[in-house]
C-alpha cells in the first residue's frame, strides 16, 4: 500500500483534539527542518515537502470532522 493510504488510515481513530495536537507537533518539526536546512542542506530535502503535505492532510481531516459534528 502507498504511504498516503497508510497515513489516512492512521487518522481514522483520532478525534479533533488529537488531530490539533498532531498538527502543532508536525508544524514544530517543520520549523526545525526549515531551520536545519538553512544552516546546512538536508540529506533528503524532500522530507520538508512530505511533512507539509502531511500537515495539509491533517488539517483537511480536522475540517471534515468539525463539519460533520
Amino acid at each position: 500500500m502507498s504511504k498516503k493510504i497508510d497515513f489516512l488510515k492512521s487518522l481514522e481513530g483520532l478525534n479533533g483534539t488529537d488531530l490539533q495536537a498532531r498538527i502543532k507537533e508536525d508544524e514544530g518539526r517543520l520549523k526545525k527542518l526549515h531551520f536545519a536546512h538553512a544552516l546546512t542542506p538536508l540529506e533528503n530535502p524532500m522530507t520538508i515537502r512530505t511533512l507539509r503535505k502531511e500537515i495539509a492532510r491533517l488539517k483537511t481531516a480536522l475540517a471534515q470532522k468539525s463539519s460533520v459534528a
